[in-house]
């Protein structure tokens, strides 16, 4: 498994409990919220796709 999965975990769980308290205030622009969720998704798989990267690369410089 990716040592990186248990760190995401980790980061989503305050994360989706931030975003649940801004979704819910009534003084936060739902545009807003949306853009920063769109971001911390495209942000995420790219570093999904960094990491997968790194895996491959070094199980390919392996002797």
């Amino acid at each position: 498994m990716n040592p990186l999965v248990p760190l995401f975990i980790l980061i989503c769980l305050p994360l989706t409990a931030i975003g649940l308290v801004l979704y819910t205030d009534t003084g936060i622009e739902p545009a807003l919220f949306y853009a920063s969720v769109k971001t911390f998704v495209i942000l995420g798989l790219v570093a999904v796709g960094m990491s997968f990267a790194a895996m491959k690369l070094a199980d390919r410089t392996k002797p």
